[in-house]
């Protein structure tokens, strides 16, 4: 394991720490991508940027900005 990343001590402490990152990770994705998706990004420019499919990306986010009240482009 590298020396740069702090780990704590205790097992449970360190796996704590995973899960609260994962959490925030995904309340940052899912902000950034309304944030594109409102600024009138497509689907695919948001995939890319992600590094992920156009599907992955559209089947974990559409049902939450459609919810949200973002209006989403059309495939053209």
């Amino acid at each position: 394991m590298s020396a740069d990343i702090p780990v704590p001590q205790e097992p449970a402490d360190a796996l704590a720490a995973v899960v609260a990152l994962r959490r925030l990770a995904d309340q940052l994705e899912d902000a950034a991508v309304e944030q594109a998706m409102r600024a009138g990004w497509s689907w695919p420019q948001v995939a890319e940027a992600l590094g992920v499919t156009r599907q992955a990306v559209h089947k974990k986010h559409v049902k939450r900005l459609i919810a949200a009240g973002v209006t989403l482009r059309r495939r053209q």
